[in-house]
């Protein structure tokens, strides 16, 4: 297992300098006022740290819900496209059928695949964050501190699939049934996250097999200054 090569608080650090760098000049002049001075320095204080597992998998259910339905859309269109070009359509039950296993194998599994890995991709690409991390705050970039390239996201997509994988395998071999699988598969996926526990840095294991990490972020300046003008008027 490779180790991952960086300092973990130097990467926060300048995670850090990177938020407070592309902060609004109009937010800045703000914050030199003697009445935000207090505010801003306790907001400066906070430093990204390494997820815990519990917010982490919280966000990760908030993005499967719009997964999954992403997942029913694309599964929706490739079914109606797959009926009209293979199979003879038909106003009876008796004449349902499914669909060609060589397309559901090489038409519908990859384009499933695409899909979540675009998914991801496409928000590690941009910001480091899907909806679900933006909620708590998660950041996912490189040991270099740097949004993560479609290689990277590929890698860590499969990083996190490859103890689903193997405890799936394992579930099929000594049950066989479908539910043995999915329910070893699931057992798989929550121990990615309780590695986590047992690591002293905190790191998953999609973390260690792909040279990424996930960093839970301070609150933005907007939101420690919210919090002031709320308990003002709380003390009032």
């Amino acid at each position: 297992m490779p180790e991952l090569r960086y300092n973990e608080r130097s990467i926060f650090r300048l995670l850090w300098a990177g938020i407070m760098s592309k902060s609004s000049p109009k937010a800045a002049t703000k914050a030199k006022s003697p009445r935000n001075n207090s505010a801003h320095q306790d907001f400066v204080a906070e430093e990204a740290v390494i997820a815990k597992p519990g917010t982490r998998m919280a966000a990760i259910l908030y993005d499967g819900m719009l997964i999954l339905a992403l997942l029913f859309l694309v599964g929706t269109v490739l079914t109606v496209i797959g009926t009209l070009l293979t199979m003879e359509t038909g106003t009876q039950s008796q004449q349902a059928r499914s669909l060609p296993t060589w397309y559901q194998n090489f038409i519908m599994t990859p384009s499933f695949i695409l899909t979540l890995v675009g998914f991801y991709g496409l928000f590690w690409r941009r910001g480091g964050q899907t909806l679900g991390m933006q909620t708590w705050r998660l950041k996912t970039v490189n040991n270099d501190g740097h949004l993560l390239t479609w290689g990277q996201s590929f890698k860590r997509i499969l990083a996190a699939s490859l103890m689903p994988l193997i405890f799936g395998l394992i579930g099929s071999v000594i049950g066989g049934s479908r539910a043995i699988f999915l329910t070893s598969a699931l057992l798989g996926f929550v121990f990615n996250y309780a590695f986590c526990v047992f690591n002293r840095r905190g790191l998953a294991i999609q973390d260690m097999l792909s040279n990424t990490i996930t960093l839970k972020m301070p609150k933005t300046e907007n939101e420690g200054l919210w919090r002031v003008i709320r308990n003002r008027k709380q003390d009032k």
